[in-house]
């Protein structure tokens, strides 16, 4: 008997789209999934013996045709998408297109919000209590709530970093109650969740401030540091910011040096004190530390926040180098410096 797309589950088709993607894509693929996840999708590819390449094909197709949307509601919102599919697709599958994708956005908490554009999502929540800000941000990814806390002005942008470190859990009828308020706003998001979701904390926190530019940066936890100095430790102790370079070991140091772009390497250093510059050229060659030298003397007059900028490429590098084991830290946290440019 034929099967037919509409018939097979969604881990029936993330195995049979993996298989069609062929081993090593594949594999790449489930490196980025949890244990559990890896477990299941396993165990269901291992029950496909011979896939049909028509529904092959179908499995594809649809998959592109959800990517696609989920990136055009990220760049301009539902209507934008609905609107780019119905050119591209026809008036019947974009609207089929946009209800499966709510349907898989609505399965988690907030999980609509994540398809949304960060300034659309500031605009539709700026003017809730910090604490329903702060729920909402726990549930997004460290990249987009850094962007939406962000547009915030600095008094409320600590306000709400409190709230998101004494969360630990949440009730699914608190989450019920604050997705009715913004339900105006939302796609016809739904909350489906009936166990307690551990979210926020101090580890959110972290994953946020992590993504968030150096000024804002220093300008939380600055504040962070004058109502609670012991938080504020357990915080950094869960970051690496510019500051903390000294403590990363010179041999980890010299492999990141490797991947780091001499451009930004300069400017970084050029708003960098005395202890960073040494702890760089002491890791580098005597011909590379007087280019770099070179280069920031020649470089003149630079703006703080493309300073910023290049030292944030280089703890980026540091911190992907260190979550693949290959650099390693000696601690945490580290004096706040003015940068003087």
């Amino acid at each position: 008997m034929e099967i037919g797309l509409e018939n097979l589950t969604g881990k029936q088709k993330a195995a049979i789209l993996l298989i069609s993607l062929g081993p090593d894509k594949a594999a790449s693929i489930l490196k980025k999934l949890r244990e559990d996840e890896i477990e299941i999708l396993t165990e269901e590819i291992s029950k496909w013996d011979n896939i049909p390449p028509e529904l092959s094909r179908k499995v594809c197709e649809e998959f592109y045709q959800m990517s696609s949307a989920a990136q055009y509601i990220n760049q301009g919102g539902e209507k934008y998408a609905r609107e780019t599919l119905r050119r591209a697709l026809g008036d019947h599958k974009a609207i089929e297109i946009i209800n499966r994708l709510r349907g898989t956005s609505e399965s988690s908490p907030f999980g609509i919000l994540k398809n949304i554009n960060p300034q659309q999502l500031f605009e539709l929540i700026q003017s809730e209590h910090p604490q329903t800000i702060a729920l909402v941000l726990s549930y997004l990814n460290p990249e987009q709530a850094a962007t939406v806390l962000s547009s915030f002005p600095e008094e409320k942008r600590l306000q709400i970093i409190n709230r998101i470190v004494s969360i630990e859990q949440i009730s699914p009828e608190v989450a019920k109650q604050v997705e009715e308020v913004l339900k105006k706003n939302l796609f016809s998001a739904r909350f489906k969740e009936e166990r307690v979701q551990a979210i926020g904390g101090v580890k959110t926190v972290a994953e946020i401030l992590n993504h968030v530019n150096r000024s804002i940066e220093k300008d939380i936890l600055g504040s962070l540091e004058k109502q609670n100095p012991s938080l504020t430790e357990e915080i950094k102790k869960l970051m690496f910011v510019f500051d903390d370079i000294p403590l990363v070991e010179d041999r980890s140091l010299q492999r990141a040096l490797r991947e780091i772009d001499t451009k930004d390497l300069a400017l970084a250093l050029k708003g960098a004190n005395n202890e960073i510059k040494e702890k760089f050229f002491r890791n580098m060659s005597s011909r590379a530390v007087e280019t770099i030298k070179e280069d920031i003397e020649f470089m003149g007059p630079v703006r703080l926040r493309d300073v910023e900028a290049a030292q944030q490429k280089i703890v980026n590098v540091i911190r992907r180098l260190e979550e693949k084991g290959e650099v390693i830290i000696a601690g945490r946290g580290g004096k706040e410096e003015e940068i003087i440019v």
